[in-house]
């Protein structure tokens, strides 16, 4: 631990930028010493010179409206502690324009500063989290020390928390060094308006997470949430064995229409393409899907499978669908308890797959915290006759062991940089093989080459675990780490 007992000022919103990684320097009034360190103290943001939407870019301001709804004016918070890496003298000659498009002020904003004092002190700070947070009242005594040192009682901090690792710094802090320019500005303006509506849309919260770690390079992810809009799920295998039927004191009739409705959601929820014109009812077919490839679905509530249920099937498939299309298609009862040794046999020998409503219950749970994960081609080879549910547990359980195999590859790669020198930032397929094998993995990979498959799938846009610089060949491809790979809801 080190004892420090000076304090920058900045605008409370200026610290919670640094905080959340929408930005990586601070503005102080004077040059400060690379090496130097301090904690950072908020002033409050009523005490800059312009107003809020003057003062910060605009995809800055709407995040700069939430936080402050979460932010008490008669006491801050003094959160963050900060080292000092490299301090530039901006001046008139210099892009300005370019300066603000890389960090969370207007031009205006840099105009005016020099107007006043003839240059710009832009201080790249390396932010740390204190081990505790303390409280302080608002102090008049620092109303004009923005951008100035102020000295505090004695604080201890350590370099066990930083804000971003070194590895995401160094890449942060090398694009504005050098001003190279956002290539995702269009998505930077997404981010802020989703900034502005989290709080009221979950799925938009989860969005607004994963942009900002793109975009901004942060290594902080929301907390696995509830999430009430598939609380449905929980309630599968609830309406598959009837029990709503004792409780709510619903007919027979109500409670299998609840389990095929519920049975529909969940095959949609999976990605099947259900067609409407199949409701169920009197002489009709329960489900039938069409896409990715045809299934027949008989939906059966209650304590038990009725021994009929297969006889059923057959004559109401060849009656709506023809003897070649009900062939042809894949064929699924679903239902509670044990099937009848009888049905069973029959099953076997029409190659009907049956299925508890908890094993569907665990296909969606498990769709709902990995988006994607199951495919449903890969699926139908486990919809074989008879008895699935030791099948589909077979299939999840290799499921989960290629999501650990993908999230042990980021988190590979984020150790093999954070070990790495400071100035390393990018890793090759080859060296991150040799840091795979020799780590803790939860399945051998084959190849270099399997691993580089891997590294493409987690570095795609549509996944975006990881980046990659393309090289000459797949073997001279080089990629960084953005996030990591965490289930997307917490299903209590």
């Amino acid at each position: 631990m080190v004892p420090l007992q000076t304090a920058l000022c900045l605008p409370v919103l200026d610290i919670e930028a640094l905080i959340h990684g929408y930005t990586i320097v601070a503005l102080p009034k004077m040059f400060i010493r690379p090496g130097q360190r301090f904690v950072l103290h908020p002033v409050d943001t009523l005490l800059i010179p312009f107003s809020i939407q003057q003062y910060y870019r605009s995809s800055f301001s709407l995040n700069s409206q939430t936080a402050i709804k979460s932010i008490d004016f008669d006491k801050f918070s003094i959160k963050v502690w900060a080292s000092c890496q490299l301090c530039q003298i901006i001046d008139q000659t210099q892009p300005l324009d370019l300066l603000s498009q890389l960090t969370i002020w207007n031009l205006e904003t840099f105009q005016a500063i020099i107007d006043k004092q003839q240059n710009i002190f832009l201080a790249y700070l390396r932010v740390y989290f204190l081990s505790e947070f303390s409280q302080v009242p608002v102090n008049e005594n620092i109303r004009g020390k923005i951008g100035k040192f102020v000295s505090i009682a004695k604080t201890d901090v350590s370099e066990d928390k930083p804000v971003l690792n070194t590895q995401i710094f160094t890449q942060r802090k090398y694009q504005l060094e050098i001003r190279k320019p956002s290539l995702y500005t269009e998505l930077e303006e997404i981010h802020s308006v989703l900034s502005k509506t989290f709080n009221q849309d979950l799925f938009a919260k989860k969005l607004e997470n994963d942009i900002r770690i793109f975009l901004y390079r942060s290594n902080q992810q929301i907390s696995e949430l509830p999430d009430p809009s598939i609380d449905w799920i929980k309630s599968i295998t609830v309406l598959g064995d009837r029990s709503v039927e004792e409780n709510e004191k619903k007919s027979n009739y109500q409670a299998g229409t609840d389990f095929e409705n519920i049975v529909r959601q969940s095959l949609e929820f999976l990605g099947f393409v259900v067609d409407p014109s199949h409701k169920g009812g009197a002489g009709g077919l329960d489900l039938v899907c069409s896409l990715p490839y045809p299934l027949i679905c008989e939906c059966k509530s209650g304590r038990s499978i009725p021994s009929n249920t297969v006889e059923e099937l057959i004559n109401l498939g060849g009656k709506n669908l023809g003897a070649e299309q009900f062939f042809n298609s894949s064929k699924l009862i679903i239902g509670p308890g044990d099937p009848t040794q009888a049905t069973q046999k029959s099953a076997n020998e029409w190659k009907i797959s049956i299925m508890n409503p908890m094993t569907l219950q665990k296909l969606a749970e498990f769709n709902a915290k990995y988006p994607g994960a199951i495919n449903l081609v890969e699926l139908q080879k486990y919809l074989l006759p008879g008895q699935i549910d030791h099948h589909i547990e077979e299939y999840l359980t290799q499921l989960e062991t290629e999501i650990k195999v993908r999230s042990h590859v980021i988190e590979t790669l984020k150790n093999y940089l954070q070990r790495a020198n400071e100035q390393v930032t990018v890793a090759g397929v080859e060296s991150l093989h040799a840091a795979y094998v020799t780590s803790n993995s939860p399945r051998h990979l084959k190849s270099v080459r399997e691993l580089h498959d891997i590294l493409i799938e987690l570095s795609s846009p549509l996944t975006g675990y990881l980046g990659r610089e393309r090289g000459d060949d797949w073997k001279s491809d080089r990629f960084y780490y953005l996030r990591d790979l965490k289930p997307r809801v917490n299903i209590a």
